[in-house]
């Protein structure tokens, strides 16, 4: 029986990891293009993206069953902060403290050489040493947010694929393969 939960285990592992990879395929709208969010993915541990698909199950799961707070759901989504973003701000917030301490000490100058660096890194090949520390940080990329807010709005019925009527676990069900095949 151990080998048979085993097989089992291994493939929804499998599948989960093929729905994280189809899900990172969506287009975004950001000014960098799609390229960059799929090579974004390609170096982090594929655990935390099982982890991080997990976890958006059981957040769709719990708004299927209480509809009326996806609205406050979506606008935080508006809000959150994605991995690009961060990049960003990091990098301009430690170039700026560099400068300032370098007038201290000289040896400061190379932290916003090193940003820098990382920037340059980020935009030739859409990943950086900082971007693996945030993956492990949960934090996620724009295109992550993006299924969560479609799959939250097929669960609240903007689209045809998600019916009312339906159980709460075949809304989440339905509303994520919604997401998944909009990716």
């Amino acid at each position: 029986m151990a080998d048979t939960i085993s097989e089992i285990t291994d493939e929804v592992k499998e599948k989960a990891k093929e729905s994280v990879k189809d899900t990172l395929k969506e287009e975004t709208k950001e000014p960098v293009g799609p390229e960059v969010w799929s090579r974004l993915q390609s170096p982090t541990l594929e655990d935390i993206d099982y982890r991080l698909r997990q976890e958006l199950e059981a957040r769709i799961r719990y708004f299927a069953e209480r509809p009326a707070e996806i609205d406050r759901r979506l606008s935080e989504l508006d809000h959150e902060w994605d991995m690009e973003r961060l990049l960003m701000a990091s990098a301009g917030s430690l170039s700026l403290t560099g400068l300032v301490f370098g007038i201290v000490h000289r040896r400061w100058y190379l932290l916003p050489a090193a940003m820098g660096v990382f920037l340059i890194q980020h935009a030739a090949k859409g990943w950086c040493p900082p971007s693996s520390l945030l993956r492990r940080l949960s934090i996620r990329t724009s295109a992550e947010v993006n299924h969560e807010r479609y799959a939250l709005k097929a669960v609240r019925g903007d689209f045809d694929d998600v019916r009312a009527e339906e159980s709460p676990e075949e809304r989440t069900r339905r509303a994520i393969e919604a997401a998944d095949k909009n990716a």
